[in-house]
């Protein structure tokens, strides 16, 4: 299969708007604090692997999924210590993205094999 799916294309362009917009909401936090707090490192760090993630995805590379899915059970875990709602959101958000990105289909693209249409 030679032509990414769509889903990836919206995959990858969600991952990496979200990882721009976080990393833009959050970094004006940096010239406020100082020395740099762990947090707000570490809080532009997981944006910047969206954004990584998201586009090795576009770029087909098979270990970007598997970033994706971490970066989703990052979330899952954190939002365990905040609302129900979120931990309900993220949890079916991940459950969500990770059916999209193993599907046979698209683990044939990932491969770079040919898929047979179903």
């Amino acid at each position: 299969m030679n032509k990414r799916p769509v889903s990836i294309t919206v995959i990858g362009c969600i991952f990496i708007a979200a990882g721009i917009i976080g990393f833009a909401y959050h970094a004006p936090e940096f010239k406020t604090l100082h020395p740099f707090p762990n947090e707000i490192v570490l809080g532009l760090l997981v944006r910047l692997l969206a954004v990584i993630g998201g586009v090795f995805v576009l770029r087909r590379r098979n270990w970007a999924r598997w970033l994706l899915v971490v970066w989703l059970v990052y979330h899952v875990v954190l939002s365990a210590f905040h609302t129900r709602s979120q931990l309900i959101f993220h949890s079916l958000l991940f459950a969500a993205v990770t059916y999209v990105l193993f599907r046979p289909r698209v683990s044939a693209y990932f491969r770079g094999e040919r898929a047979e249409p179903s």
